[in-house]
């Protein structure tokens, strides 16, 4: 779904306005699949802040219609909200130096997206269950 979500996105024109945090300079070389795989062994990522994911993905594109996930933006939105997610909904989490470690980032990148990711979600971390199954 994302993949297929990220080819449409890739197909729009770039708009300066559109620029955010997440975009990064180029496309990472690792496939979002492979990342999350990588997301998932190493942090142990419960299956609930996957499907968050992309409830939050949805609320953030219906809040900011110039943010799309496209190659240049998926990876970090990804790390970002996994991040937040595990803080917000679950017993145990990585530490955010960890999960910098895990997505390939610095450490204080990961602090600004973090940032950024709840400014967009108006810091609504919580999701009611016809929500999510609007969602899944």
């Amino acid at each position: 779904m994302l993949e297929r979500l990220m080819g449409h996105n890739d197909q729009i024109p770039f708009l300066p306005e559109s620029l955010t945090r997440f975009h990064s300079r180029a496309v990472p070389s690792i496939n979002v699949l492979d990342y999350l795989r990588r997301i998932i062994k190493f942090t142990k990522v419960e299956k609930s802040c996957l499907l968050l994911t992309l409830h939050y993905v949805d609320q953030i594109c219906a809040r900011t219609p110039l943010f799309t996930l496209s190659s240049l933006t998926c990876h970090r939105f990804i790390i970002a909200s996994i991040a937040v997610c595990s803080k917000g909904m679950c017993d145990t989490f990585c530490t955010n130096s960890f999960y910098a470690r895990v997505g390939g980032i610095p450490v204080s990148e990961l602090n600004d997206l973090e940032r950024e990711f709840l400014r967009m979600i108006d810091w609504r971390l919580t999701v009611s269950t016809p929500s999510l199954r609007t969602t899944s």
